[in-house]
């Protein structure tokens, strides 16, 4: 950093260390994540004189090459480069007249968020952060806690009593401060790390999901059978959030990448209540744990469950249809990054690799997506038309497979291609409600639920290595536990077999589940503890 530069150490810190961008830049400080250096090398030969600072000529160079620059808003923070002694005082007299503590506890909360959080949580949350860090509270223990808190939670709903309804709610709600906090605890002590990232990447899901399974629990425990409910929510909000992450890996850094549907939706932002509003009705997760805690300590589980199927099926439906709306209508350009993150995503094994291979060369990007749309309507329809252990169902697998390698066959920078990874999840997750459903045996929904919640684990794992910069988990890794369209053959094969010994699908699906969950989470815990695995901030949408 140049010695005459004066200003606030915290929000450059902030500024230079936040991972998702290519560069950061502030008036008298560059830098750039690794990836960019020779971009900045190119910049550095083209800009060493001119008007202003330096680092602003860097900066306008590094960008004309086409990568993106951040150029955080300091707000009442203080940056400059002083030219002489006079401005140097008065700049040493401005950022002493800044209350930092002020100004750290404001960054310490997300600058967009949803509105419960906003408005119910983060105006004391903030408080209970600086607590923790005065006492030398790290951000992973404070998420530790929550994760226990959210396990108690859902070890009270499972009691079934109405007492244990009402501890689960408002425990619920403790968990889901805690959640707040310790990113809170992270942006105001910068205490980001590796392990914090992964912590907080997983055990968001964790908690819910486990949550979900308590209810079905209690349910049971007075005579209501409503895991298929826990297990349709689960798919549900998987699927959406798988949504979420496709079409913002697909429009990372698409060019050209503007519409009219975009463009009225940043019209609709600049209107303070539009934004609370349009926020709200995704159900994000401030929104939908406030409603889960409130419903679990007044109604019965079954209620919860259908508020939420409702509540987040029609999120779903919103959001997916607005970035559908916005895919369609703009012109935008993606790279071959967003085509590889889209593949990966899309979790195809050694089947839909083998038949992409053969057809390589010879498919086209166009139509991608409807064939994944196709396949997974066959798979999910004759799933639900056909009896349980019908050998047809395995031929129809097989045929769903090939549609899983020739969607992806082609580079995925079609227009509606970031749909292919949602719809080869909603392919699976249904396949194994519908066989288990059909089962009809004590413990097959059960074994399903865990079933895809081990899998479950391994998408959204996906999704956070690819945001963290280092690309999806090993080959060796996607082969070993199938791929998509591998554990739905092997699901109808193993129903097949079953057919007349139905009560074992269970014990099945259960091995399954298991092997899969071993295998992901010994490598997923090998991958974020090590040294070279990224940090990953969320700064973005509420999930």
């Amino acid at each position: 950093m140049d010695s005459a530069f004066v200003g606030h150490v915290h929000a450059l810190r902030l500024a230079l260390t936040d991972p998702r961008f290519d560069a950061c830049a502030v008036t008298g400080a560059f830098a750039v994540q690794p990836g960019a250096r020779d971009v900045l090398d190119k910049a550095a030969a083209l800009a060493p004189e001119g008007p202003g600072p330096y680092a602003d000529r860097l900066a306008d160079a590094v960008e004309a090459a086409g990568t993106s620059v951040q150029r955080p808003e300091l707000g009442t923070l203080v940056a400059t480069v002083p030219a002489g002694p006079a401005e140097r005082d008065a700049a040493t007299a401005a950022v002493a007249a800044v209350d930092d503590e002020a100004v750290r506890l404001r960054t310490a909360v997300k600058s967009r968020d949803g509105f419960f959080t906003t408005f119910f949580i983060s105006p004391y949350s903030r408080y209970i952060a600086r607590w923790c860090a005065r006492r030398g509270l790290t951000p992973n223990q404070v998420t530790t806690a929550s994760l226990i808190t959210a396990l108690i939670a859902a070890g009270c709903a499972a009691t079934g009593d109405r007492w244990g309804y009402v501890a689960a709610g408002v425990l619920l709600l403790v968990s889901f401060v805690l959640d707040c906090t310790d990113g809170q605890l992270a942006r105001y002590s910068l205490q980001y790390s590796t392990m914090g990232a992964w912590l907080d990447a997983t055990f968001d899901r964790a908690k819910e999901y486990s949550f979900y399974a308590g209810l079905a629990l209690g349910a049971a425990s007075n005579g209501d059978d409503v895991w298929g409910l826990a297990l349709g929510a689960m798919i549900l909000m998987t699927c959406r959030h798988v949504v979420d992450f496709s079409f913002n890996e697909a429009n990372h850094d698409a060019t050209a990448n503007t519409s009219p549907t975009a463009a009225l939706s940043d019209r609709l932002d600049s209107v303070g209540w539009t934004v609370w509003v349009r926020r709200m009705i995704i159900l994000p997760i401030g929104e939908r744990w406030a409603m889960i805690a409130v419903l679990t300590a007044f109604t019965t589980p079954r209620i919860v469950f259908y508020a939420l199927l409702i509540g987040c099926a029609f999120g779903a439906l919103y959001t997916t249809a607005g970035r559908a709306l916005r895919s369609l209508t703009r012109k935008a350009t993606r790279t071959d990054r967003a085509a590889q993150a889209l593949a990966a995503l899309a979790d195809s094994g050694p089947l839909a690799e083998l038949q992409a291979r053969l057809l390589r060369g010879r498919a086209g990007s166009f139509g991608s997506v409807y064939v994944a749309a196709l396949g997974t309507l066959l798979m999910v329809g004759a799933a639900l038309y056909l009896p349980f252990g019908d050998p047809r169902l395995i031929a129809v697998a097989v045929v769903y497979a090939m549609a899983a390698g020739l969607a992806v066959a082609a580079p995925l920078k079609g227009a509606l291609d970031w749909l292919i990874p949602p719809l080869f999840r909603a392919a699976e997750y249904l396949t194994v409600l519908v066989l288990a459903a059909k089962a009809d045996v004590p413990g097959a929904l059960p074994a399903a639920f865990g079933l895809i919640a081990a899998v479950a684990y391994h998408h959204y794992d996906t999704v956070y290595r690819i945001r963290g910069g280092t690309g999806a988990p090993p080959h060796w890794l996607v082969r070993t536990i199938g791929g998509h369209e591998g554990r739905v053959l092997l699901l109808t094969v193993l129903a097949a077999v079953l057919m007349s010994r139905a009560a074992d699908f269970p014990v099945a699906l259960t091995v399954t589940a298991v092997f899969v969950a071993l295998v992901v989470l010994v490598e997923s815990i090998r991958f974020w503890v090590s040294s070279g695995a990224p940090a990953v901030h969320d700064e973005g949408e509420p999930a």
